[in-house]
């Protein structure tokens, strides 16, 4: 059965919500438009305000009014009027031909156009096809199809409300449905205590930057010539770190797209102007395209010797020695290879359905050994729980609004720095057994909360206690440094199975490989990890006894 909010307005309340903390917390940044709807806004009648917020909550900016049909309004007509009045409304406005086919259903276009028997079997979009050699002059819906008796209004001040909602999240992504999401009670969120520093925009500029850079990523996304993305975001000249990382990530995205057209020039000059996670080692490549083996080398050489991350360094020393044999010099000594534990198995074909990993989980469960399919989840989970206070520390710049999964600045390459002495303070419980109660705990009080490390459908009581029974806090501490050292790139490419043995007070971490199937780059990375410090892992290569019939 579908839930229902005991407030038919909710929507209303939502949207009066957002006006009231941007109007409190952002005032030095609005415009006076903006200030001026806020205050207009509040002096409507209830029922106009309501259908406005229905209007800005879907999608268009063009509306039928036979179609704005909510009971808990009532006429109307009656509420649209003083919207009108205000202007924040058009009556009839001019529509192109595009537009018209929006709002109309393909028997309604063949009355308005008088089209033939067979027009009439067309897709829509044929019809437009058509229709578009002759009717090329917009025109008031009223011109359009004189026989409705229907209207049209146009809401002018939308992109004005899209704003407000951009500066109360602090991004285009999060809308009004998170509201309804958590009235409901299917996502809640940690409560942080928001003082004047907990804002997204700090500045006007703040706010024209983010558009500026959105409306960079809309033409990337629409493949339009970098030349022209890039005339654009020089006119951006930001001051804030985390929307100056939005603008590293773009730069990055638009080397990336300037490789991908074999313009190698373009991509070096794009490099050179970003910081961003990565950009080293594709710089390396661009520059052995540009046939400057030399210059490769050397950026090469120097990044060796100073890695920004286990992938980087996993992917330059891969390209060192073609670089060195293009260059004739000595090759490097190769890494030592690192030896595994495999287990093969070659099982029967399942009769029924069936994923990989749960039938090697099936297979090597034991009364006294239980195993489990985890992946990504259980040590991310360990992680958040044992680090919840370092995680959701209200500090500048981490959270604008009560609807963050995270701090906003998770993968920044400072997210840890920012909170050193936290973190230090969540990990030295290791060093007792305090860690045993700091998790329980925080599973008892956050359970259901909205983190970015903690899986709670993945996690029940039985999972958790055997994790903290068998896996050693050293071992513990290890797996929570490697995630703090990137927790972009490490909390991904965790084994899919964990095996425990209660009685031993020990377990093991199993990577599962069907046939044909072999270890990504992530997965060799963390197994080298924990082959290093001595902590239980395998491959698990799977065959099959005979072929699926």
């Amino acid at each position: 059965m579908n839930q229902v909010l005991p407030n038919p307005l909710y929507y209303l309340h939502n949207f009066q919500l957002v006006l009231d903390w941007v109007g409190e917390r952002y005032d030095d940044v609005l415009i006076e438009q903006e200030r001026r709807f806020i205050a207009d806004f509040a002096r409507l009648p209830e029922t106009s305000r309501a259908l406005f917020v229905r209007m800005v909550m879907r999608k268009g900016d063009y509306f039928r009014v036979s179609k704005l049909n909510y009971p808990e309004l009532g006429d109307t007509h009656a509420a649209l009027a003083p919207l009108i009045e205000m202007g924040w409304l058009t009556l009839d406005p001019l529509l192109s031909l595009e537009q018209l086919f929006e709002l109309l259903q393909k028997p309604e276009i063949a009355r308005a156009f008088a089209l033939t028997p067979a027009q009439k079997q067309l897709r829509k979009t044929e019809q437009l096809t058509i229709l578009l050699e002759r009717e090329t002059e917009p025109k008031p819906y009223s011109a359009w199809f004189n026989a409705s008796s229907d209207c049209v209004i146009h809401i002018t001040n939308k992109a004005l409300c899209e704003r407000l909602r951009l500066i109360f999240f602090g991004n285009w992504h999060q809308d009004w449905s998170e509201f309804v999401l958590s009235d409901l009670g299917i996502y809640r969120y940690e409560v942080i205590p928001f003082t004047p520093e907990s804002r997204g925009f700090r500045t006007r500029r703040d706010i024209d930057d983010y558009v500026a850079l959105q409306v960079c990523r809309d033409m990337l996304h629409n493949q339009e010539p970098l030349d022209a993305i890039l005339h654009q975001l020089t006119q951006t000249c930001i001051a804030n770190d985390w929307i100056a990382r939005r603008r590293a990530k773009l730069l990055f995205q638009l080397g990336q797209q300037a490789e991908k057209n074999k313009d190698w020039p373009q991509a070096l000059a794009i490099y050179a102007t970003t910081n961003y996670p990565g950009t080293r080692l594709r710089t390396i490549r661009v520059l052995e395209k540009l046939g400057d083996s030399a210059a490769a080398l050397q950026l090469l050489t120097q990044a060796l010797t100073d890695p920004e991350s286990e992938a980087e360094l996993q992917q330059l020393q891969r390209s060192a020695p073609r670089i060195h044999r293009k260059l004739g010099v000595q090759k490097p000594a190769k890494p030592a290879t690192t030896q595994i534990n495999t287990i093969q198995l070659r099982l029967p074909y399942p009769t029924e359905a069936f994923f990989v990993e749960g039938v090697v989980r099936d297979h090597l469960t034991h009364d006294d050994v239980p195993v489990f399919y985890v992946e990504n989840t259980l040590i991310n989970s360990l992680f958040g729980l044992l680090c919840w206070p370092a995680i959701f520390k209200p500090i500048p710049g981490a959270f604008f609004h009560p609807f963050h999964r995270g701090p906003v600045d998770l993968t920044s390459a400072d997210f840890h720095a920012r909170r050193v002495d936290d973190f230090a303070a969540c990990l030295a419980q290791l060093d007792s057994l305090d860690y045993l109660s700091a998790i329980r705990d925080t599973y008892q009080t956050k359970q259901g909360i909205q983190s970015p490390f903690v899986f709670w459908g993945a996690l029940d009581e039985q999972l958790l206690e055997l994790a903290l029974s068998c896996i050693p806090a050293a071992h513990l501490r290890h797996w929570f440094n490697r995630i703090l050292s990137d927790i972009k790139a490490n909390r991904n490419g965790f084994p899919d199975l964990i095996q425990f043995w209660p009685n031993e007070k020990r377990y093991n971490m199993i990577e599962v490989k069907g046939p044909g199937d072999r270890l990504q780059d992530n997965q060799l990375r963390l197994i080298d990890y924990c082959v290093l410090h001595n902590m239980p892992i395998s491959v698990c290569y799977l065959e099959w006894l005979e072929e699926a019939q």
